[in-house]
């Protein structure tokens, strides 16, 4: 009965700890360190929260930079994060991904079938990622410039500006990110945004 009782005292003491003074104290921790990044990155404009630098939303209007396509729910749905789990040989995904090309190429006539990067045309893993590469940014770039009146050199600086490098300097590939390059181009432009 004696171990019994020091085993149920160790497990509240345990839960205590970890559950609570643990969590508790992290979360203070990361508010006062990392205050934007402990909240979930939101950016804000005139006080509202119109998004997350760490999740993709869906912009649809020629004049904004598009996202990689979302398999999460009905698009970009964090609490419905998924992948397609579609292998590459598989014929659905060849046939979707053909579909996007076609699609994007429809939508874009400046583009061509070998100018359509990868990943203007397939999800990413979570579905919700919030970057594209510089070559699908490069890609869009004369379908925003012409909506929006611009120069496609003044959009590219534009890329060049928000373009993220490697992490750590070795880690992943540089990269765009599609909320933060379409409010800049909203804000160089003097307009509310999406």
């Amino acid at each position: 009965m004696k171990y019994i009782w020091t085993a149920i005292r160790m497990t509240i003491v345990s839960a205590v700890i970890l559950g609570v003074i643990y969590p508790l104290a992290m979360t203070g921790l990361a508010q006062v360190i990392f205050p934007g990044k402990a909240d979930g990155s939101l950016v804000k404009r005139s006080g509202q929260v119109i998004g997350s630098s760490l999740i993709g939303q869906n912009f649809t209007a020629p004049k904004y930079f598009l996202p990689r396509p979302s398999a999460a729910g009905t698009g970009y749905d964090a609490m419905d994060s998924s992948f397609s789990n579609l292998g590459p040989t598989n014929k659905a995904l060849a046939d979707r991904v053909q579909a996007a090309v076609k699609a994007d190429i429809a939508a874009d006539p400046g583009l061509t079938f070998g100018q359509v990067p990868i990943d203007m045309v397939t999800t990413s893993g979570s579905g919700l990622d919030p970057d594209i590469t510089v070559a699908n940014a490069q890609a869009q770039a004369p379908r925003v410039a012409a909506a929006r009146g611009m120069s496609v050199s003044a959009v590219l600086d534009m890329i060049a500006k928000h373009t993220s490098g490697r992490q750590l300097g070795f880690l992943g590939e540089p990269r765009v990110n599609v909320l933060e390059l379409n409010l800049a181009l909203d804000a160089a432009q003097g307009a509310a945004g999406p």
